[in-house]
């Protein structure tokens, strides 16, 4: 005999809550479908539903992700890199306290060696028909974060190897939520031949129709909520195991219809976070300016701010980190929040003398300072004229017409090319390709779970009688 159990899932929604209403409402009818047909459907989420870039989960701690997961009867979770290094340790560990699902992850232990009271390595589902599936779950591998915030991070692939060898005897079906990336996904596909579906993250991809390698279907569903992924196996309930397997998405964008309740829920929660945020961190007496391509106070006050906390010789941060100026008067946490939502933290990178000077060259290239952003923590529009303290750049217009730095000064002294420098900046440029000398530095020191907003905050709070 043969039966059709459903999948759905979703990963990576950033707490974008302007498509939640409209995925309640898509769910629950879809349960209330599945219901009537007397087939089973099984919803998953695969991470980074959380971001402390929304004021809801800014003020509530990401209770907020969890009350809304609980609602719609989630089955399980895994988490993403927003869950688990933008929280501090004590809040990642509450986060899920008030959970009415099983928070899968097989990689993320103590600094004891021991797993959180929160989390379980697998969790076995058994049919209406008697199929035992098995949910695991990984994520992504960024030791040295969780480390800073008192976690360990195993290698996610020795976990999977171990995991299924505890699972696959008691099991007829293994689903992996992945939240590692697509490349990660493939490569588990044709080395892990025992896991039969992937639920992917992380990486935002979106398969229309799933990928397949080695008879592993892969699934993605994007971001933000604009889709919902759907994952239907067809199972020989005498043999237990898959015969057909098949993956789509479903557009949020065009579903009319949405849960009111949710709605309502999510205003009247805003209005709460509105409240927890408005605590006054400092007073200005006079606008911070802002100007993302000219000199302007705000920008100059956070790489000071960067400065002073990480003690470094000199400080670099991008203007377009800073979103929106300040008038003066008291500042709130929801003022920082708004101005600065990005989940970065500072950090301290040691640069020669003329690896520094390119960095600096490469940063007041007109194409970096037009660069348009998206990843790497950076939630806002371009990035912007570099701003420094104790480096003084000269520039100068040539026959192209355009500024071209001519000289450069590290406080007040010119630069020397075989001196090692303590650059304050932010954790955003030792990954990806922004700044390749940046990532490449040989020794850096993170400092964590301190946000910029959390500088400024400081920063403000300190200064508040001389602004």
């Amino acid at each position: 005999m043969l039966e059709t159990v459903h999948l759905y899932h979703t990963n990576d929604l950033h707490s974008h809550f302007e498509n939640w209403p409209s995925i309640v409402q898509f769910l629950k009818t879809k349960k209330t479908y599945h219901a009537e047909l007397q087939e089973q459907m099984i919803l998953l989420d695969i991470g980074d539903h959380a971001d402390r870039f929304h004021p809801i989960t800014e003020a509530t701690k990401g209770k907020a992700n969890v009350h809304l997961l609980n609602h719609l009867q989630y089955d399980a979770v895994t988490i993403g890199n927003n869950e688990g290094i933008t929280f501090s340790h004590d809040d990642l560990d509450m986060l899920y306290e008030d959970a009415q699902f099983p928070v899968i992850l097989s990689n993320l232990y103590t600094e004891l060696g021991e797993r959180p009271k929160w989390v379980v390595p697998y969790h076995i589902l058994t049919l209406y028909n008697g199929t035992k599936i098995a949910l695991l779950g990984v994520t992504v591998f960024y030791e040295k974060f969780y480390e800073l915030l008192g976690w360990k991070v195993k290698d996610p692939f020795q976990s999977l190897t171990e995991t299924i060898q505890q699972v696959k005897d008691q099991v007829d079906i293994i689903v992996l939520m992945s939240h590692l990336g697509i490349s990660d996904d493939e490569i588990i596909a044709n080395e892990f031949p025992d896991i039969d579906v992937i639920i992917g993250g992380h990486t935002h991809h979106v398969l229309p129709e799933g990928k397949e390698i080695n008879q592993t279907l892969i699934a993605g569903a994007g971001k933000y909520g604009r889709y919902i992924g759907h994952i239907s196996l067809t199972i020989d309930t005498e043999e237990k195991k898959i015969i057909t397997h098949k993956a789509t998405v479903y557009p949020m964008d065009h579903e009319k219809e949405v849960c009111e309740e949710t709605i309502q829920w999510l205003q009247q929660t805003s209005l709460e976070s509105d409240q927890i945020l408005s605590e006054v961190v400092g007073t200005l007496r006079e606008n911070l300016s802002l100007d993302w391509f000219q000199d302007s106070t705000f920008p100059k006050l956070l790489v000071q701010a960067i400065k002073e906390w990480c003690d470094g010789e000199v400080a670099m941060v991008n203007s377009g980190i800073i979103l929106a100026p300040l008038q003066k008067g008291p500042v709130t946490k929801k003022d920082l929040h708004r101005i600065c939502p990005h989940p970065i933290n500072p950090c301290k990178v040691f640069l020669k003398g003329d690896v520094l000077k390119e960095v600096i060259v490469q940063s007041r290239d007109e194409k970096m300072e037009q660069l348009k952003l998206k990843g790497l923590g950076f939630r806002g529009k371009v990035m912007g004229r570099m701003v420094f303290d104790g480096i003084d750049v000269r520039m100068k217009v040539l026959q192209d017409g355009k500024e071209h730095v001519t000289d450069i000064f590290i406080n007040g002294e010119q630069i020397q090319a075989d001196r090692i420098y303590a650059v304050a900046t932010i954790d955003m440029f030792t990954l990806g390709p922004l700044y390749p000398e940046i990532g490449h530095a040989e020794k850096k020191i993170f400092y964590m779970p301190e946000l910029l907003r959390d500088l400024l905050a400081w920063k403000l709070g300190k200064n508040s009688t001389k602004l």
